[in-house]
Order: structure tokens, then C-alpha cells, then sequence
């Protein structure tokens, strides 16, 4: 195995220190005794709740050096050298005392084959210590190992309850792609959890699988997951939108090994500009679920933090965890408000265009952007120019037939029988109202009947309409001005 590998070399190298981050602390350790096994060298575990023990001998732990300092200093005074794994010895990295024993014991070790090998879910080595040591980082099971994972899960129910696991060959592929990215002790638990429910691996695995593959992901909760998008394809209107993403949905939605081998590029993205309101959220979610592919929401406002560096720490994070989700729809909503050209941020934001830039150029993982702005002129051109992202698509204001269609999902959505109701009439009297606000008309026009106790009727609706003065009246001038800039310069969804 490459993880066995590569830590053998690490061990009979000449870096005296060894780090090792990681969840996975018992496959570590299986690890390291079996590297260090083939050249009969000595092992060592110390813990600060047992103190030294020798593993390849499985002798009884010292516990009179649990203490950080007489475990080192107990290393440091030993003839033997061998392999020493400190588990868990981050927090007494901020004892000077520590630091010196480290580095004495270093310079001890440096060009033999002593070996400290500090084991821990997170690690950061004091300045002095970094030239002297070397990183090794666990590998992610592979889609061979993961189906191998899966078939042995798969027989070990099967010897308990006497039956047979039920799936298919197409199935278990999606299976594996979902579980790609996550550790084998998270992949083994999704995989049994996956199993012992009903003895097989069906369809509606998947979406479980998925959720609780992104839980383990974010805990950050930078990014919002909606897996089940299916009904977004069902969208009315945006035909150029749909036409255009089943042109590509074959290509994205197929293996990256396939896409480069026909020598196709891989759709990268989107900008939906247009005017509030008119449906550019609604748009992104049936880009999913037009390709049957997870929905992740980027909030920048959670990406930002107080201290210097950490937001843009949040947003490696978030596009991380986005290919690890792969394939999938990144969401950026609302794109202006988190990235600007401005300077009244320190710099945080430019940080931020320039690492966005940056994954977007470099990225191989198939995550498709779809990013959502309502002013075009508070994006800088590096961001929104072709080779960045695919295509620009406009939103614009619905026409009569889009709003007949609008007041019909309202209404159906609130049980409310529209069967005496000139929606002609209304639609028509509507000219200039966005989505959101054809809803609101609905919401303020059952509150208004529910209060008379009186059906709703043509008369109401058309009281809401006059009442209501939509954005497009309000904000006219700009409005107008975005929609002149887009129509030579955007496609419309329509």
C-alpha cells in the first residue's frame, strides 16, 4: 500500500521528527508498527494517561513517566533508540522546557534511527522544530479499496443474518463515488449503516449517504447542503438555461476519466445576473436538479472572521469541501456583497477574489459554479470573464405568460381555487412585477379574505396589484440601466 510505503521511507530517513494529523489514530498506529516492524526497530507509545509502553513487545506501560517532560527526558537518557510516538502532544508544545527536550533528542536521533513521531488530530510545530521535521499525511481509500470495503461489510452481514447483499453494478459505482473523500473509518460506518438497514444497497442510500458525508465535512457549517433537487428541474420557463445545461449535463455528470479521454473540457460555471426577485435562486437550484447533482450554498457572510487570515482559511475550507462533494453545484449567492473591489476591508476581500481566482483556474474536481449577483458593475472583470466561468445569463423581469404561470404555482401551493379568477386580467395588470413580489400580492390578497371571511376573487387581487408598487417602479432608473447593459451583453434564461 502507498500509505505503508511512504511511511517506511519517512522512518529510514534521516528527519529525525514525524508528524502525523489525523482522526484515524488506531489505522496510524497500525501503521507505524508495521513500518517499523521490517527493520525489527523498537516502538514506543506514550500517552499522557499511561506513560511509555513498548508495542512491539507488548511489555506493560511505564506509568512513573507520564508526565511530558519525564517521558522526554526518559527518551533523551535511553541507549535505545527506536520509534517514539507521542500521541495527542500538541497542547505541551507550548512548554519552552518541551520544546529544548524535542529538539535535544532531535539532534540525537538526527542521521540514526531514533524517530519521535508526534500523533495528534491537529499539529503545529514551534518554529525551531519545523527544519527538523517532515509531515505525513494518510491517504483516502481509493475507489478499489472502497469497493473493497464495501464487499467485506457486505459478507460480514451476510455470515451473521444468512443472507445475500441486494444491489447492482450501477448502484454500487454511485456508492463509491459518494463515499470518495471522507477517512476508511467514516467510509466503513456510512458503509455498514448503508447495509444493516434493509441487507442491500439501493437508490435510496444515495441521498443518507450523502448527507451524512457532508456533515462529516462541514463542520464549519460554511456551506448549507440540499442533496433531493430533483424537483427544481421542473422549473417553468428559462429554456435557453435548460437547453444549454442539458447540453452539458453528459459530459459533467459522467467519470473525469471519461471527460479527458474524449478530450471534452469540463463545464465550469455560470454567473446568473438580473433583477431581484425575478427567480436567479430558483435558477441555480434547477441547474441540480436538472443534473441530478448535490446543491451547495456558499454564505459569505460566514466566511468571515474577525482575525487576520482565518476568512480566507474559511473559504479553502468551504471549496475543499465542495470538491470532496464532487460532483456537485457550488451556489454562491448574492456574489457582489462578499467579493468588491473596495479597500475598506483590509485587504479581505482582494484575499479573497485572489484565492477564488486561484481554485477556479487550478481546480480538476468537477464542482460547477453557479454564482447569483444583482449589480454586475460591483464585480471586478477578472472574476466574471470568459475562461472563468461559461456564460452569463440574464434574469429579466416574467412576461404575461411567465406571470400567469407564477400566479397558478402560488396559488396551487396555497390550496386556493383559482377557477373564478381572471388570472389574464391579473397577470396582465402585473406588467413589471418580479416573482417575489407576484407572491406577496397572493400571500397579502388571502390574509385580506381570510380576515372579510370571503373567497378570493379578481377584484381582491387586483386591489393587491394597484397597492403594491414593485421594485421596478421604485428603483426604475437602475433597473432600466442593467437591463439595457445585459441585452447586448448576456444571454437571457428566456
Amino acid at each position: 500500500m502507498p500509505d505503508s510505503r511512504d511511511l517506511e521511507l519517512l522512518i529510514h530517513g534521516h528527519v529525525p521528527i514525524i508528524t502525523i494529523e489525523t482522526h484515524e489514530e488506531s489505522r496510524a498506529l497500525d501503521l507505524i508498527i508495521n513500518a517499523s516492524r521490517k527493520d525489527f526497530l523498537p516502538t514506543f507509545k506514550w500517552t499522557v494517561t499511561d506513560g511509555l509502553q513498548r508495542l512491539d513487545l507488548s511489555l506493560d506501560p511505564q506509568r512513573h513517566v507520564s508526565d511530558p517532560q519525564d517521558g522526554l527526558k526518559h527518551i533523551k537518557s535511553s541507549a535505545l533508540q527506536g520509534v517514539y510516538i507521542l500521541l495527542d502532544f500538541e497542547p505541551y508544545l507550548q512548554d519552552p522546557v518541551n520544546i529544548r527536550l524535542l529538539k535535544e533528542i532531535s539532534m540525537i536521533f538526527d542521521g540514526n534511527k531514533g524517530k519521535l513521531i508526534l500523533l495528534s488530530h491537529q499539529l503545529k510545530l514551534p518554529g525551531n522544530l519545523r527544519p527538523l521535521s517532515s509531515r505525513f499525511s494518510l491517504n483516502l481509500p481509493s475507489a478499489k479499496v472502497l469497493e473493497e470495503m464495501i464487499r467485506n461489510e457486505a459478507h460480514k452481514w451476510q455470515t451473521s443474518e444468512n443472507k445475500k447483499v441486494r444491489t447492482d453494478r450501477e448502484t454500487l459505482d454511485r456508492l463509491i463515488q459518494n463515499l470518495s473523500g471522507l477517512t476508511h473509518r467514516d467510509a466503513k460506518r456510512l458503509i455498514r449503516n448503508a447495509i444493516i438497514d434493509d441487507g442491500a444497497i439501493t437508490e435510496s442510500d444515495l441521498p443518507e449517504v450523502m448527507q451524512a458525508k457532508y456533515k462529516l465535512l462541514n463542520k464549519d457549517e460554511i456551506l448549507s447542503f440540499e442533496f433531493e433537487t430533483a424537483h427544481f428541474s421542473e422549473l417553468g420557463g428559462m429554456k435557453k438555461l435548460k437547453n444549454w445545461l442539458k447540453q452539458r449535463q453528459s459530459i459533467f455528470t459522467q467519470s473525469a476519466e471519461t471527460s479527458q479521454t474524449a478530450h471534452i473540457d469540463t463545464p465550469k460555471g455560470i454567473l446568473l445576473l438580473g433583477v431581484q426577485g425575478c427567480g436567479k435562486s430558483l435558477a441555480a437550484k434547477a441547474v441540480a436538479g436538472i443534473w441530478g447533482v448535490p446543491l451547495l450554498r456558499l454564505d459569505f457572510g460566514r466566511l468571515y472572521d474577525k482575525y487576520v487570515g482565518e476568512t480566507e482559511k474559511n473559504l479553502r475550507q468551504a471549496l475543499q469541501t465542495a470538491e470532496v462533494m464532487s460532483p456537485c453545484v457550488l451556489w454562491i449567492d448574492e456574489l457582489e456583497k462578499g467579493i468588491s473591489s473596495g479597500n475598506d476591508d483590509q485587504g479581505t476581500s482582494k484575499r479573497l477574489l485572489g484565492s477564488l481566482l486561484t481554485w477556479m483556474a487550478e481546480k480538476s474536481a468537477r464542482v460547477f459554479i453557479v454564482a447569483t449577483a444583482n449589480q454586475i458593475d460591483a464585480l471586478p472583470p477578472e472574476l466574471i470573464r470568459k475562461g472563468r466561468l461559461d456564460e452569463i445569463f440574464f434574469v429579466d423581469l416574467p412576461d404575461t405568460e411567465t406571470r400567469s404561470n407564477i400566479f397558478k404555482i402560488h396559488f396551487d401551493k396555497r390550496d386556493v381555487n383559482y377557477s373564478h379568477i381572471d388570472i389574464t386580467q391579473i397577470a396582465s395588470t402585473c406588467n413589471g412585477f418580479s416573482g417575489s413580489e407576484i407572491e406577496q400580492t397572493v400571500v397579502s390578497a388571502i390574509y385580506t379574505c381570510h380576515s372579510a371571511k370571503v373567497a378570493i376573487n379578481t377584484e381582491v387581487m387586483l386591489r393587491e396589484i394597484e397597492s403594491t408598487r414593485p421594485l421596478s417602479v421604485v428603483m426604475a432608473e437602475q433597473i432600466q440601466d442593467l437591463r439595457e447593459w445585459a441585452s447586448e451583453r448576456t444571454v437571457p434564461v428566456d
